[in-house]
């Protein structure tokens, strides 16, 4: 049987490749959301770890809503990037500081 702590050293590893993953690539929008997923998919993964050592299904239904919604934001960044793309040209952060009314 593996330990808990295993999977909360790969959670922690996840999450901070998650992290470098934001401030490190800060041109790409694309980079920038799969970042974002997988810093939800290491949170899930905890969820589901300590749901299954504590012996309580909470934190497995908990992780069926995180995943819903983390469906949801990849389909509306990606059609936001879509329209973005068709507007502008770029999907590049540094290209697209400026509001249009």
């Amino acid at each position: 049987m593996i330990p808990l702590s295993h999977y909360l050293t790969l959670g922690a590893i996840l999450f901070g490749l998650s992290i470098a993953g934001i401030f490190l690539n800060r041109k790409n929008i694309i980079i920038i959301l799969m970042s974002i997923e997988l810093m939800l998919l290491a949170v899930n993964m905890n969820f589901v770890a300590f749901s299954y050592y504590l012996g309580d299904t909470a934190g497995q239904v908990f992780v069926f809503f995180i995943l819903t919604v983390a469906a949801a934001e990849a389909a509306i960044g990606l059609a936001i990037l879509v329209v973005l793309f068709r507007n502008r040209g770029t999907i590049n952060v540094a290209d697209l500081d400026e509001l249009q009314g």
